[in-house]
């Protein structure tokens, strides 16, 4: 009732902005009103008072903005911290996959990242993980069947089923896949696509199993092959993957509604400095595509594939969610508002929250000692191997076929070629040791390692010789997971991740310092700088993209979808 008599101007509003600019993403046009609000929500658009005022100052005001699949974890901070970084960027509401943590700890960390997420001036709702493990091929933390996963689709927050990403076992209608697919649907949820490298097969496949989104798009002719098809493509710009200036021309008048905007995984210095969704837009814009396009791609299409039907616009009947911004080609944000009230100005959040962590998820890294035959190397019929070639900021590999040193048998990294040994330590249930060569990496000297390693998260270790490898696992051993830096055996830099071995309690103010000392120490041992190679080294375990990866069972070749032998 006090909606209707507000909207009918019975009744003050409880705030009234006025002297802005709406940005109409349903008619692409620029409204010059006032926008009232109350219980959170807009209710009119055109003359009316308020309670509280709130001049804009002639500002343009947008909508707030919408990742349309992220995952936090990459973030290394916890969901509310994780808050403090995006809302200043004008996002307010997120669609996430915590599979990262769910590889870990089951849905332990499901309930961690659902929990730590209440109560704070940004929405995130969840798909839940549809991969736990990601596959066959690696050993995780945890196993998520459809009867873990079904208790959680009645959580308000939950939105559906996250990324198919086991083309395998839907092609062949494996029980267990057709299961988790069967109670989202049953459920009436949603269902997201994983569909990396496939064919126009594979997308009538996806459909037909009712995914309707997919975010692994690299070409144009993929993008249109899957609008085609009745899906939405998200458009990733995150810290490797990054996408959006090879798929920008495949959005045109006629299709732009089925376009809309993800980072997927994003590092948090990253996301400070570089922003968010907003970074998308400002790409775009610079790219040619009208702003308000842009503008709408980031909020009304991103609401509307996710059935989020009161978010995505500024119109009566939609959350007071929105931004004030100076200009739209630069789309710079002055202001954030949450159901009306201001929670970031001038790039700071004006809120905080307290993380309770269970301590079950903070006991993750199990793993066995390792020796230096553990990380060895042999070779029995010649000197060629396969090799790993990573691609600069991208998650896609080739596979290298080259001569290799070796001695006595046993394979020697060579700097001057750039072949390093490259390292994957099971760590949930102290199993194996996956070993293989990588090309790219450019280290001079010492070894990182992580354990951060999509997707089970096992820890993964690169570097010119078996003795600082050795040390840097074992500190990451010691730590309960994070990051480190090593050098002739000593911890040059690290930074713990004790929750999961992913994410940390810290501010993400403590993080970025950390990250820095990092950055100062893999400059020491001879990194280029010409991309992060934590990132790089966090998707060489993932087997579920091409061309080479390697998990704790040895090096697999995602294009055969089996394990070949490092020498060839």
């Amino acid at each position: 009732m006090k909606r209707l008599a507000v909207a009918s101007k019975k009744q003050l509003a409880d705030v009234v902005v006025k002297n802005g600019k709406i940005i109409n993403v349903f008619t692409h046009e620029i409204i010059q009103a006032d926008i009232a609000i109350a219980d959170g929500k807009i209710v009119g658009i055109g003359t009316y008072d308020g309670q509280t005022v709130i001049d804009a100052k002639g500002k343009y005001v947008c909508p707030g903005l919408i990742d349309g699949h992220v995952h936090i974890e990459s973030s290394m901070v916890t969901p509310s911290e994780f808050a403090r970084v995006v809302v200043p960027h004008g996002v307010t509401t997120v669609i996430t996959d915590p599979h990262e943590i769910a590889n870990v700890s089951g849905t332990k960390g499901i309930e961690f990242m659902l929990n730590d997420s209440n109560d704070v001036p940004l929405d995130v709702y969840v798909m839940l993980p549809s991969c736990v493990p990601a596959t066959a091929f690696e050993h995780a933390g945890a196993t998520l069947q459809a009867e873990h996963l079904a208790p959680f689709f009645s959580h308000p927050r939950v939105l559906g089923l996250a990324e198919v990403m086991d083309y395998p076992s839907l092609l062949q209608g494996k029980q267990q896949m057709l299961a988790k697919l069967s109670a989202a649907h049953a459920a009436g949820k949603l269902i997201d696509g994983h569909l990396a490298g496939l064919d126009e097969t594979a997308v009538n496949v996806y459909r037909s199993a009712n995914v309707h989104t997919d975010h692994e798009c690299v070409t144009v002719d993929e993008a249109l092959t899957r609008v085609q098809h009745g899906m939405y493509v998200l458009i990733r710009e995150g810290s490797v993957a990054k996408d959006l200036n090879k798929l920008l021309p495949a959005v045109n008048t006629y299709n732009a509604r089925r376009f809309l905007f993800c980072t997927d995984d994003k590092h948090i210095d990253e996301l400070v400095n570089e922003g968010s969704i907003d970074h998308h837009i400002r790409l775009a814009i610079q790219a040619g595509i009208e702003p308000i396009t842009a503008i709408q791609m980031a909020t009304l299409n991103a609401a509307e594939c996710y059935r989020l039907y009161t978010k995505g616009a500024i119109a009566p009947g939609y959350d007071a969610d929105f931004l004030l911004v100076d200009d739209l080609h630069s789309f710079s944000i002055t202001h954030v508002f949450k159901k009306g009230a201001i929670v970031a100005e001038n790039g700071r959040a004006t809120f905080s929250k307290a993380t309770s962590i269970d301590k079950t998820i903070t006991q993750s890294v199990h793993a066995k000692k390792i020796t230096k035959k553990d990380v060895e190397i042999s070779f029995t019929r010649g000197n060629q191997a396969n090799v790993i070639q990573i691609v600069p900021n991208h998650l896609h590999t080739k596979r290298l076929i080259t001569e290799m040193d070796v001695e006595n048998g046993v394979f020697q990294p060579s700097i001057e070629r750039d072949l390093l040994k490259l390292v994957v330590v099971e760590r949930h249930r102290s199993l194996g040791v996956g070993v293989g060569i990588v090309n790219g990496f450019q280290l001079k000297k010492g070894a990182i390692a992580s354990s951060i390693a999509h997707d089970s998260h096992n820890i993964i270790a690169t570097g010119t010789n078996d003795d600082d490898i050795i040390a840097a696992i074992e500190h990451i051993k010691s730590i309960n997971g994070g990051l480190a830096v090593v050098e002739n055996g000593l911890v040059l830099a690290d930074l713990p991740l004790e929750i999961g071995g992913l994410m940390t309690a810290r501010t993400y103010e403590e993080v970025l310092e950390r990250l820095q000392t990092i950055h100062d120490a893999l400059t020491t041992i001879g990194a280029s700088g010409e991309f992060n190679p934590f990132i790089t080294l966090a998707f060489l375990a993932l087997p579920v993209i091409p061309e080479l990866k390697l998990t704790d069972q040895g090096l697999f070749d995602v294009s055969s979808f089996q394990f070949i032998d490092v020498e060839v």
